[in-house]
């Protein structure tokens, strides 16, 4: 390893006490970083148990050593608290995830995305902004990247020449993609998971919802419907699958399945004190080890649960999950990618015909009319801001088409739009469960009488 770049900071007079902890941990961290070289040839890998102790012993070496220098030539030595701040900055840039810590612990963060030393962030709100360099060069994010990935929540991952793409969890809930050589600059991703509680109010009050949607969705999952959310890409699905199941009653034993860990359910044990939380594994580096979220689909309805929750259906789970819709497990709940409502239909199509089933379009069509109740269509508008802009209900299939029914639609804007009216047996559902069928069909802005 190469000397580091950043001269000894006893030279360096600066009174700013934020300035000075940052400057003396990126030298204190490049010169462990650097005698801490040996230890992965000894065995000690990065991010286990034995190279952290060996880095905190390196840490205060380095802080020794230079207090050593500073006094043999009359200078001052780092005060208590400095060198405290330094110690902890240094540690989590040698072990833990350095420079990318202090953008994690901003809470209003919702993704961060380094483009080689370029950094953007996303908060909560919609609003991007970018921020200053964390890493000096490609090289240095790539080498934090390693580190990260051999101290992976599921096991010790590789990032290189040859595995140059890399997905994975990170210790607080977050999925950290990561890809190098097949791109202009190494480039990283963060998606924050908060695990914040979500309902359905919470999001009328954002505008994502309005009175009528509460009222519908809300009957819906308490009477058992079967409820596939669509959007693209950080239209909010997933916190929209979040307050749906916030409606879930707490007797209820759930079962969630997420390929990347976002939902969090089991966290609050007042409101879903029986909810069991399956993680789809990748492979280890030898290429053994994998469980799919198809398995675990599989195993999920060994285990009597109540409710079904796949975080995201895209693949060979999309079989099993309608069939376990179609064979009792009503209230289940899924989210897919798809540009509007009845673009889920299609998508569930493509992805049961390269599922391990190869089931033909006429088969698909057929079981997604017996499994999905309803669809629910989540809308991003330019300014980041969501709204719920559709609600479809499936009445059956001809051939290779599912038949439905628009029963809600909004405009991105807020404004209702005509829509269709909802069948006998979806009215009888709804309203059993409280809701009012005359607020879908009794107004004139609706377009038509019931």
């Amino acid at each position: 390893m190469s000397e580091p770049l950043h001269e000894d900071p006893a030279r360096v007079v600066d009174p700013a006490f934020s300035e000075t902890v940052a400057e003396w941990s990126r030298y204190v961290a490049a010169e462990a970083t650097r005698r801490l070289s040996t230890a992965v040839a000894d065995g000690d890998a990065p991010g286990g148990e034995g190279y952290r102790r060996r880095a905190e012993r390196t840490i205060r070496q380095v802080l020794d050593e230079a207090a050593q220098r500073a006094l043999g030539q009359g200078r001052p030595v780092l005060d208590a608290a400095t060198e405290q701040a330094v110690t902890r900055r240094a540690a989590a840039q040698v072990c833990g995830l350095g420079p990318l810590q202090e953008l994690l612990d901003e809470p209003e963060i919702e993704n961060i995305n380094l483009t080689g030393t370029d950094v953007w962030v996303r908060y909560a709100d919609g609003r991007r902004e970018q921020r200053p360099p964390v890493v000096a060069d490609d090289e240095e994010l790539m080498a934090l990247v390693r580190r990260i990935a051999a101290d992976s929540p599921s096991g010790e991952r590789r990032f290189d020449p040859t595995a140059p793409i890399l997905d994975m969890p990170l210790a607080d809930g977050s999925r950290l993609n990561a890809i190098m050589e097949v791109a202009h600059a190494p480039v990283v991703s963060i998606r924050r998971h908060r695990y914040r509680t979500t309902t359905l109010g919470r999001l009328r009050r954002l505008g994502t919802l309005d009175d009528v949607a509460v009222a519908l969705l809300r009957a819906a999952v308490r009477a058992r419907r079967n409820i596939v959310i669509t959007g693209g890409t950080g239209a909010g699905k997933t916190t929209l699958l979040r307050a749906l199941a916030a409606e879930i009653g707490s007797s209820e034993r759930i079962v969630t399945i997420e390929d990347v860990a976002e939902l969090g359910l089991q966290r609050d044990r007042r409101a879903h004190p029986d909810a069991v939380a399956l993680h789809a594994r990748p492979p280890n580096v030898e290429g053994a080890g994998e469980v799919t979220v198809a398995e675990l689909v599989r195993a999920a309805l060994r285990m009597s649960p109540d409710r079904v929750i796949v975080g995201e259906t895209r693949g060979s789970e999309t079989v099993p999950l309608l069939n376990a819709m179609s064979q009792g497990n009503d209230g289940s709940l899924t989210t897919v990618h798809a540009a509007s409502s009845e673009g889920a239909f299609a998508k569930l199509g493509a992805y049961a015909a390269q599922s391990a089933e190869r089931l033909p379009l006429e088969a698909t069509a057929l079981l997604v009319a017996t499994a999905v109740h309803l669809v629910v269509h989540i809308s991003a508008t330019p300014a980041g801001e969501r709204v719920v802009t559709s609600v479809r209900e499936v009445v059956g299939a001809e051939g290779r088409r599912v038949v439905s029914n628009e029963i809600y639609r909004r405009a991105r804007d807020g404004g209702l739009l005509p829509a269709a009216p909802p069948s006998p047996d979806t009215i009888d559902a709804l309203a059993e469960n409280g809701f009012d069928i005359s607020r879908l069909v009794g107004g004139e802005a609706r377009g038509w009488a019931p």
